[in-house]
């Protein structure tokens, strides 16, 4: 909400304070205020000149050499190239040595060989937005009414002396939406009262009954609607005054009776509407909810299909505006206008709501109805506007309001007692501090044994609760004067659950692995949403979706990843690293929620090593992101529990992906993405993780115990293994702790070799095998017993034999 300072004087005295001090008081007593801003900053010796004489150029097609009056005796000659100026306008001039927005300081100048003393300006020079310049005035310079007086201040013509207050406004303060209502705030702040404006016109002996009727088909849309009628209108531009006042407050003048609309929408925070009369259609105002698949055409030009839950304004036949939200065009107040019929009515928020929301229509009276206006300012702000248009339109009122009124309008009454006040502030205020706050806000309050009941005015919608009542009261007591107390009682100390725990490790060891983190989109294509999925359902399709590559919720985050990974190569980034802690979504069936579950992924390809002063590059392959996914289970303390099992997945390389288990259950995969999907990707060799994070993060594991650093020598043997091709090291490697258990500390594969001098399917298998006692130090010969143990089994269990 826009407010000007000058225009809040008319209702509220604000002597002794500035603008800037005013909105320190506002936002100390709990709306924001984002700014002050003084209209005129930068701007200087502007004046109001008369235009003597206007000839062509004699060197310039589109320039005019113009004689000017500035009242400062002899007329001066300044160059135009405006297409509208003209002999005999009153235009704003900016003389010699005048300074305009961006500091553009005005200067003696030559033109085409034309001496130049000044600039006569548009509105857009002077500093207002190209939005808010009448469109008479918007391709050229602005012109005021003959009655301006040459040599006055221009910039206090157009308002520009004034300061405008930007209020923040949270949803709950619709009163402060017009000018009425921050004056009753500002008011309460400072201690005065509100001087409203006073009506005051000579109706005509017609009376307006004659002319219309009204009728309410949705009472509970619309409970009271009300209608003046006005003849013998004529349009033309309103006041310049008033003209100015709806600039600063963002609103772009159009005419007389349409500006007057506005003015009253800003001064008293109520929508109105005016309609032609003789383009009505009718003499009848019928408010319905619409039929389904009715049309109208809105002052926009658009055409728009309406549903049956919109409430519209007919002539009894057919729709002539949008209910509290935008007018028809076929009724718009047009310069041949000479009857005005005007609305002023009260509709209830959702209602608008709804049909702001479908047509994408938001208007400033719109978003008014949507959170509220006061119903006792609808039949007020009616005869304002009467008397506004009869006194600069010649309008001749009719007598009478024409209305169909169901409202009943019931203000609020809530009682709260001292005791809570003081307890929930933690103050001593008394009794008569408590009356003195409420009579500021002008609530009529009784008071009985210091109970106080509060009957709240009607444009104070949001007080409904004791709770409002006192934060009423903390406001204008003062925040700063609420004595700054240390919580009482037992304090729980905060901390994470061990999911968020298990969760922020393992974003920190992928981090520390050199993993970038991305966050992706949930929605995916149908061709995507089934790819690389770990539990195979169909996905979930949106009812409502913006494109086909977003229709679908994934049940992977590969797919998304790989695209992540593309987008970088393409760019030049041809190593890249990156995980993802997110969601995807599963079917539960037609008209369920889908279940959302946590998934681990990551996508590398490019080089894992890549040392540039040792000349070391290498690529990154398999055992590079297995070794990641090992490094993360070690971490998170599922090194024991977790195999790997070769797996033909789709999407997938057959021969370089393998299933994850947990404890034999299958919680994801690993491997490289197949060549044919590389190459569709535009990417070299890309290898890729997913594991479902709720078995890990959630699986249970003893307290970790310390183990003393041994104080006896271990002892090493190495073993080369020939096996069956087809044997995994995973297996043999099981088969080594079973059977060497007791003395067997630690096992590793340092070496594998296919190829020359190895029989035809045949493959060797290298292990290093350390074997210790941490309470004394083994022999030779216990060391080889057990270790021919584990000889014994492999060949007995896997068929392996020692490498000669």
């Amino acid at each position: 909400m826009l407010v000007s300072y000058k225009w809040l004087q008319d209702y509220v005295d604000l002597n002794g304070v500035s603008a800037a001090e005013l909105a320190e008081k506002i936002t100390r007593s709990g709306i924001e205020v984002d700014g002050v801003e003084k209209l005129s900053d930068g701007v200087k010796d502007v004046v109001v000149g008369e235009v003597l004489d206007c000839t062509q150029h004699p060197q310039a097609d589109k320039l005019k050499v113009c004689k000017v009056d500035i009242g400062e005796g002899e007329p001066v000659q300044i160059i135009c190239g405006a297409p509208n100026v003209a002999k005999g306008q009153k235009v704003p001039v900016a003389k010699v040595g005048a300074v305009l927005p961006g500091n553009f300081k005005i200067k003696r100048a030559k033109l085409r060989g034309e001496e130049s003393n000044g600039m006569i300006c548009s509105l857009q020079e002077l500093g207002f937005e190209g939005k808010l310049v009448p469109k008479e005035f918007a391709e050229g310079i602005y012109v005021f009414p003959a009655d301006a007086e040459v040599g006055s201040d221009a910039l206090s013509l157009l308002n520009m002396d004034d300061e405008v207050l930007e209020l923040d406004l949270t949803p709950n303060r619709a009163d402060a939406l017009s000018m009425i209502g921050v004056a009753y705030e500002s008011a309460a702040i400072l201690g005065e009262t509100v001087q409203l404006p006073e009506i005051s016109y000579e109706a005509s002996k017609e009376k307006a009954s004659d002319y219309i009727a009204v009728k309410v088909e949705a009472p509970k849309e619309n409970p009271l609607y009300t209608a003046k009628v006005i003849k013998n209108v004529k349009i033309g531009p309103s006041p310049l005054w008033m003209q100015g006042r709806l600039m600063s407050a963002g609103i772009r003048p159009h005419n007389n009776v349409v500006d007057i609309t506005n003015y009253i929408l800003l001064e008293y925070g109520q929508p109105l509407h005016a309609f032609d009369y003789d383009q009505f259609g009718s003499k009848e105002v019928v408010v319905r909810l619409a039929k389904e698949g009715e049309k109208i055409t809105t002052l926009d030009d658009a055409e728009r299909k309406l549903t049956s839950d919109q409430l519209v304004i007919t002539n009894g036949t057919v729709p002539v505006a949008l209910a509290g939200v935008m007018g028809g065009a076929d009724s718009e107040v047009s310069d041949e206008t000479t009857t005005i019929l005007l609305e002023s009515a009260y509709f209830t928020g959702g209602s608008i709501r709804r049909t702001s929301k479908y047509h994408g229509l938001r208007s400033e009276a719109s978003s008014r109805y949507e959170k509220g206006v006061d119903p006792n300012r609808v039949k007020p702000a009616a005869e304002r506007a009467a008397e506004l248009i009869a006194k600069y339109a010649g309008g001749e009122v009719l007598e009478g309001l024409v209305e169909d009124d169901q409202l009943t309008i019931e203000p609020a009454v809530v009682s709260i007692s001292l005791e809570k006040v003081n307890r929930v502030l933690g103050t001593d205020i008394t009794s008569a501090e408590v009356v003195k706050i409420f009579e500021r806000l002008q609530f009529d309050v009784v008071v009985e044994e210091d109970v106080f009941t509060v009957t709240v005015p009607t444009r104070r919608g949001d007080i409904t609760i004791e709770e409002d009542l006192v934060e009423e009261v903390a406001r204008l007591y003062g925040y700063d004067h609420l004595p700054k107390t240390l919580p009482r009682g037992e304090a729980t100390p905060g901390g994470l659950s061990k999911i968020q725990e298990k969760r922020r490790t393992a974003r920190g060891f992928l981090e520390g692995a050199g993993l970038f983190q991305a966050i992706t989109y949930s929605l995916t294509s149908e061709e995507k949403a089934s790819m690389f999925s770990i539990e195979k359902r169909p996905p979930v399709t949106l009812s409502m979706p913006m494109s086909e590559e977003r229709s679908r919720l994934r049940l992977s985050l590969v797919p998304q990843m790989l695209e992540a990974i593309s987008y970088n190569v393409a760019r030049k980034n041809e190593s890249v690293a990156l995980y993802e802690i997110g969601s995807v979504f599963l079917n539960k069936g037609e008209g369920k929620q889908p279940e959302e579950r946590e998934h681990i992924a990551g996508a590398v390809t490019g080089l894992s090593v890549d040392n540039a002063w040792q000349g070391e590059k290498k690529p990154v392959d398999f055992y590079v992101v297995k070794g990641i996914l090992e490094g993360l289970f070690k971490k998170l303390g599922l090194e024991e529990h977790i195999s790997w099992q070769a797996v033909q997945m789709d999407g997938m390389h057959p021969g370089r992906t393998a299933e994850v288990l947990l404890d034999g259950e299958v919680i994801g995969f690993v491997g490289q993405v197949h060549p044919n999907l590389q190459k569709d990707l535009d990417l070299k060799e890309t290898y890729v993780f997913e594991i479902q994070a709720e078995p890990v993060f959630d699986y249970e594991l003893p307290e970790l115990r310390y183990v003393p650093i041994p104080r006896y020598p271990s002892i090493a043997r190495d073993i080369a293994l020939v096996v069956d091709k087809d044997v995994h090291a995973a297996t043999l490697e099981s088969i080594i702790k079973d059977s060497g258990r007791k003395l067997l500390r630690d096992v590793h594969v340092f070496d594998l070799y296919e190829g020359k001098n190895m029989e035809k399917g045949k493959k060797s298998i290298a292990f290093s095998l350390t074997y210790a006692d941490p309470e004394r130090t083994l022999t030779d010969e216990e060391v080889t017993k057990t270790h021919e143990k584990v000889l014994s089994a492999l060949k007995e269990k896997a068929g392996a034999e020692l490498r000669s």
